[in-house]
């Protein structure tokens, strides 16, 4: 939307109840919009995952699933990007599940993608459980956890909980305070530039302060739930004002504490532009009037420009490539978001009144509204390539796809724009307006329009007609109830209802009449309501982005996972065919060993005994044992089972490392004869 028609009081046909007739074009075009945003909010609701996690962990000393010889002095974790961390951030429990580390965690060397925790001296032998959780640089939690064994793998009953992400109501609440985070900016930056620039009406005030209201309730509500939200707690937590305090201490907390303190500044603000400003709009000295402008100019840049700083200081684009180039780009993207979007609810707001506005402001709002598209659409390329990185990633990963998605929803709001610009121009190469508030009909290109203007103006001359007899018959029904005296009170009553419901249809009409003036000012209403429609769904949308892993910190976390899947042992069995021959021609056969899974830790064990027929066979004996020579460990014997024939096996048989082992399998098929075979197992670490 870049300009609005001058004001026109011309009459229009109506339908029943007084509703102006919607042509076939109109409805089809409230039709769509309708669908599309019925479609989107589905999507939305049914397709919107959980805000991932930012951070991927990348590495840890010692590894998953290791086993070490002696204790370490410390759990070390590395990430792919900067991380907070808090008292409990990370966890060591022993077997029996109790906590082993001491102090609290702390970044290693200061690289804050670092996180290294104590741990006690002397500690048993066994498997220990790590659980870590932390608060990415862009203000999402992650959490997770892994295991190690000191001497040999055993039994844990450590427990931590599958699921460490947000408590389902905490996160249903922040992500609501997000959203409405997000549409009370829009209202309240465009509605000051509106009002500013444009007209300031009652209106464009109520939106506004309707806006200032949404934000500061929106944010006081997502610093209450910050603590809880990446603590992991339920709605309780709002009111641990120790759990404040630490978010308080951390930069998102930081963030809603600026917001807040420049909204005290914003309210000022918003009392001397709905106030001294607009009581100086007739003052005679136009050079106090100019210098009250500037000071508001100077200041309302000022607050919105810290107000936009607070999310560009404690999401994407703090962390990342380029991040001192990124939050200055971010400040112009979401002050060019909220002077457009937030312009284009006050001007849905000012023609649902049906409150004139001169020409000359709606011009400027035009050139400011191109401005900020422009704006928006620079800041949005650049941010796209930083956050998505590749081509591959704009498909691949859901931060890509809801990109595309916003992309969409942006040239369907510029295609109606464009549609809105039409009935625009049309409206602006008409005369004049009148002192009166009228306007002369514009003569069409077609005989077409020529006809419908005729027609709008007789319907509205029809309607003027009609409200005037109604007030006239309410002037009389005044005068009638006047003479009656007090005998006639009941029947005054009564009188006094039928005037307050004919003064409300009055009203009525006339708003209708100015909000609906002609045909080019009715369709520039729908149009701009399908407009704010589509934008409310964009802006549920970049909340959904906001909270969802960028592209490219996406596929960077995908590749360290792999690196770490490339060095974690495969979890397959090893089954190694072994042929042997003791001697006699019933000692021919083979041996099929089996080790399950094949890693450190607990095994189990299968040998099977074929004949060269390939039937079961037993033996007088089976032994199995395995020697790491690299550690001249071993050899570890494996006591079997006989189970069935040609079947032993083992079902608990500890690995203590991986490496390159030696297996040993002796076959005796009688008192005197028998073999030993030999093959290497590569075990994995």
């Amino acid at each position: 939307m870049t300009s609005l028609p001058p004001s026109v009081t011309a009459g229009r046909a109506t339908g029943p109840a007084g509703r102006p007739a919607l042509g076939p074009t109109a409805r089809r075009l409230l039709s769509i919009c309708g669908a599309l945003l019925t479609a989107l909010l589905c999507a939305l609701s049914v397709g919107a995952s959980p805000a991932s996690a930012h951070a991927a962990l990348t590495a840890t000393d010692p590894a998953d699933g290791a086993v070490v010889k002696t204790a370490p002095s410390q759990v070390r974790l590395t990430f792919s990007e900067g991380v907070l961390l808090s008292r409990d951030s990370v966890r060591v429990l022993d077997p029996n599940g109790k906590r082993v580390d001491t102090g609290g965690p702390a970044h290693v060397g200061g690289r804050s993608s670092t996180a290294a925790v104590g741990l006690h001296s002397g500690l048993p032998d066994g498997t220990f459980t790590v659980a870590w959780k932390v608060v990415s640089e862009d203000s999402h939690p992650v959490a997770g956890a892994f295991t190690f064994s000191i001497g040999a793998p055993s039994k844990t009953k450590a427990k931590v909980p599958s699921d460490a992400g947000p408590d389902t109501a905490v996160e249903t609440l922040y992500d609501i305070g997000r959203y409405a985070a997000y549409g009370g900016f829009a209202a309240l930056v465009g509605g000051c530039v509106f009002a500013g620039l444009c007209r300031s009406s009652r209106p464009v005030q109520k939106l506004t302060v309707g806006g200032w209201v949404t934000l500061f309730s929106a944010t006081l509500l997502l610093l209450l739930l910050r603590g809880p939200y990446t603590d992991g707690k339920g709605i309780g937590g709002v009111f641990d004002l120790g759990g404040l305090g630490d978010v308080l201490s951390t930069k998102p907390g930081a963030a809603l504490l600026s917001r807040l303190l420049l909204l005290g500044a914003a309210a000022v603000f918003l009392a001397v532009l709905f106030g001294s400003y607009a009581r100086r709009a007739a003052d005679a000295d136009p050079r106090r009037r100019q210098d009250l402008a500037f000071g508001l100019a100077f200041g309302g840049t000022v607050v919105s420009v810290g107000l936009a700083a607070t999310w560009a200081m404690a999401e994407h684009a703090s962390v990342g490539i380029q991040s001192a180039l990124a939050m200055p780009v971010d400040v112009v993207h979401m002050l060019a978001v909220g002077v457009w979007l937030g312009g284009l609810g006050a001007l849905v707001a000012t023609l649902r009144a049906g409150e004139p506005i001169e020409r000359a402001a709606v011009r400027r709002f035009s050139r400011l509204a191109f401005g900020s598209v422009v704006a928006l659409v620079l800041t949005g390329v650049y941010q796209s390539w930083r956050q998505v990185g590749s081509w591959s990633a704009l498909t691949g990963t859901d931060y890509g796809r809801w990109l595309l998605v916003k992309i969409g929803l942006v040239g369907v709001l510029l295609a109606i724009a464009a549609v809105s610009r039409r009935w625009t121009a049309r409206l602006a190469n008409g005369p004049a307006e009148t002192t009166g508030g009228t306007t002369a009909d514009t003569t069409g290109d077609t005989t077409g329009e020529t006809t419908n203007e005729a027609t709008d103006k007789a319907a509205g001359e029809k309607a003027t007609g009609e409200s005037r007899a109604n007030a006239e018959s309410q002037e009389e029904s005044q005068a009638d109830g006047e003479s009656g005296g007090t005998a006639a009170e009941p029947a005054d009553r009564v009188r006094t209802a039928q005037l307050a419901r004919q003064k409300a249809a009055v009203a009525k009409a006339t708003t209708l009449r100015r909000r609906y003036g002609d045909l080019a000012r009715g369709s520039l209403y729908r149009s701009v309501v399908a407009e704010a429609i589509v934008a409310v769904v964009l802006l549920a949308v970049a909340t959904v982005l906001s909270g969802t892993q960028p592209g490219r910190a996406a596929s960077a976390g995908a590749k360290a996972s792999g690196a770490i899947a490339e060095s974690t042992p495969s979890v397959d069995p090893i089954s190694v065919e072994i042929p042997y021959d003791t001697g006699p021609k019933s000692g021919r056969g083979k041996a099929v060993f089996m080790l399950d899974p094949a890693l450190p830790g607990d095994n189990l064990v299968h040998v099977f005994l074929f004949d060269r027929a390939d039937r079961p066979v037993d033996a007088e004996e089976v032994k199995v044992s395995l020697t790491l020579p690299k550690k001249n460990l071993g050899p570890l014997p494996v006591t079997l089972e006989h189970l069935s024939a040609g079947h032993w096996s083992a079902k608990s048989f500890q690995l203590p490392m991986g490496g390159t082992w030696r297996l040993s399998l002796t076959v005796r098929t009688s008192d005197i004869d028998q073999v030993t075979e030999t093959r290497n197992l590569k075990i994995g670490q």
